[in-house]
């Protein structure tokens, strides 16, 4: 039986050196260069019926700045995809980059933990639309600084803690699932809806077939993050029609 729950699609453009990569449990020696030119996979999502985009500065997570954003430049400027920005925003000058340089959102992780004032001054100044929290966890603690560190923070009190402060859309990463290929994790996203509510959880992490994808719409997650599975050939590109 088809479910009705409509799931929005956003892959992931990972860039280390100006390069669409993907890392294993966000391991760095892992990398797997996947194209050289991140603005030809972006369109090539766009002539499949996507309109979102989730790129990420893997050079500016592990710099404490925004590195590539010329890359972002020329995919904002060259496609109509709506781009969320992550990696490497610690200050308001990084911000004003990342938006003059296209992005409509950005999502800060290690910021809300590092510097939780700068991140809700961020908030205020920009509002809930444009700012996406990261919730990134292993064994549902928080992770930050490029997933190299993990934290005493528990995943579900941080999220409902920046949700009443007016947060309303997170990407949750579990850092056990990503770049594994072996699904997402449901029922982690169950638990941090059954516990906050009406947050908007963005999956991410742990995609590696058309079915998972399904399963996620099916359990009412409304937006999914995915990669890996596109770029191994796990997903073919016509199979994402079907959602768009």
């Amino acid at each position: 039986m088809m479910c009705n729950n409509v799931i929005e699609l956003i892959p992931a453009i990972d860039l280390i050196d100006g390069k669409c990569v993907r890392l294993t449990q966000g391991d760095y020696s892992s990398k797997k260069v996947y194209n050289e030119d991140p603005l030809e996979v972006a369109k090539m999502f766009e002539d499949h019926g996507i309109t979102r985009l989730h790129l990420v500065d893997l050079d500016g997570a592990r710099a404490g700045r925004v590195i590539n954003y010329r890359v972002l430049e020329r995919i904002a400027t060259r496609t109509a995809l709506i781009i969320d920005f992550g990696g490497g925003l610690k200050a308001e000058d990084d911000l004003e980059i990342v938006f003059e340089s296209g992005a409509q959102m950005i999502t800060g992780g290690s910021i809300a933990v590092d510097n939780p004032a700068e991140f809700e001054s961020w908030l205020n100044k920009y509002g809930s639309e444009k700012i996406i929290l990261g919730a990134d966890a292993k064994n549902k603690k928080i992770a930050v600084n490029g997933w190299e560190e993990t934290t005493e923070l528990d995943l579900i009190p941080f999220i409902r803690d920046y949700y009443k402060k007016g947060i309303t859309k997170v990407i949750c990463t579990d850092i056990s699932k990503d770049g594994m290929l072996e699904g997402p994790a449901i029922d982690l996203y169950k638990e941090i809806r059954e516990e906050v509510e009406y947050v908007h959880i963005i999956a991410s992490g742990g995609v590696s077939s058309i079915d998972d994808i399904e399963k996620l719409r099916e359990a009412g997650i409304p937006s999914v993050i995915f990669g890996k599975a596109i770029y191994e050939g796990r997903i073919q590109l016509k199979e994402l029609l079907r959602f768009t």
